[in-house]
């Protein structure tokens, strides 16, 4: 007989774990000291019961940990070096400590996030990743006393979440604009991975500017890869394939813009004389590349401290925001040397091209 979650005590939870409400309340308050697979069972039960979203919540405000954690999904990536830069200044500033967990190693990663918060070792989420399982996140938030979560950089759809993040879709509009205001008539875009929302945002904003200058936005010239330089480094050889290749190329971020570039000079290829080239991001390498590259500049550091703000403000007072919040911080388009008009771009003869 299924369990009636409005009536659901502790009891219920160690019955169907198997365990006792002391092993249960021990796991929640002192992970370290049970053992990982009656921990398994147990957040089993939790999820099943959904108990632990009201009593994890009122274990929350009455010892708060002063701590946030923030979950990303790589951090390697320097795209979100600055972003938490700003995050730990803002929590230091409130008098909180900040902890960081690395999802890229998949669900023992999302095992862990649970454990951190279901344990009374952080207070809030500040979530850099849209791909996060969203039953997971309903059964960490989804109900009264529910722990605090911002969403940023990574919009999830129509979850109500509190969120803050960049103009994507109005910012790769603008980049590609830029391209065609030089005189571009046949501009590529390098897309990133297809499970992300940031890359789906950013090719429609693509698609928008050139369908609203009754350009081409031919399949063949949407070279799709990843958010990294060896991607774009690949992406090369797809380019140089082309029978008819573009004078202009939009990428989804700045490493994959940079290795793009670094593979077209395997082919005697120059930017911006044979191709010009906008990033998105603003990496701290951008301005010193060779060519300088034009980017679309997100403004990091507010994001990562307006978010920190609102989580911060949320695990405070809980009831300070009424209504979710969504807060849309607008890109600004940097040009460098990477892009020039069309009139200066000469294509190189075939025998001008040095293979690989």
């Amino acid at each position: 007989m299924p369990i009636d979650k409005k009536t659901t005590t502790i009891q219920d939870v160690a019955r169907l774990a198997n365990v006792s409400t002391a092993t249960v309340s021990r796991a929640l308050s002192a992970p370290d000291r049970v053992s990982e697979t009656t921990r398994a069972r147990i957040a089993e039960a939790i999820r099943a019961t959904g108990y632990t979203l009201n009593q994890a919540g009122r274990s929350l405000r009455q010892r708060s940990a002063k701590t946030i954690l923030v979950a990303l999904p790589d951090i390697r990536n320097p795209f979100f070096s600055s972003i938490l830069d700003a995050i730990e200044r803002e929590a230091a500033g409130r008098g909180f400590g900040v902890l960081v967990l690395n999802l890229y190693f998949g669900h023992e990663t999302i095992r862990r996030l649970q454990d951190f918060l279901l344990s009374n070792r952080a207070d809030g989420l500040l979530l850099l990743d849209g791909s996060v399982d969203m039953h997971m996140l309903r059964n960490l938030t989804g109900a009264a006393g529910s722990i605090p979560l911002v969403v940023a950089c990574e919009e999830i759809p129509n979850s109500g979440f509190h969120t803050v993040l960049t103009d994507n879709v109005e910012a790769a509009d603008r980049a590609t604009q830029h391209l065609i205001d030089l005189g571009h008539r046949k501009i590529g875009h390098l897309v990133g991975p297809d499970h992300n929302i940031v890359s789906r945002e950013r090719l429609i904003g693509y698609s928008r500017a050139l369908a609203r200058a009754n350009l081409p936005a031919l399949p063949e010239w949407q070279l799709r890869g990843n958010f990294d330089m060896e991607s774009g480094f690949a992406t090369a050889a797809r380019f140089m394939a082309l029978s008819d290749r573009p004078t202009a190329v939009f990428a989804s971020n700045d490493e994959s813009a940079i290795g793009f570039l670094s593979g077209l000079r395997n082919y005697g290829m120059m930017c911006p004389r044979d191709v010009s080239i906008v990033g998105f991001d603003d990496l701290g390498v951008a301005p010193h590349y060779a060519p300088p590259l034009t980017t679309m500049r997100q403004p990091r550091e507010t994001l990562g401290r307006m978010a920190a703000e609102a989580l911060i403000d949320l695990v405070e007072e809980p009831l300070s925001l009424s209504a979710p919040i969504r807060i849309v911080l607008r890109s600004e388009l940097v040009v460098r040397e990477s892009t020039s008009r069309v009139a200066s771009i000469v294509s190189p003869q075939p025998e001008e091209i040095v293979a690989s």
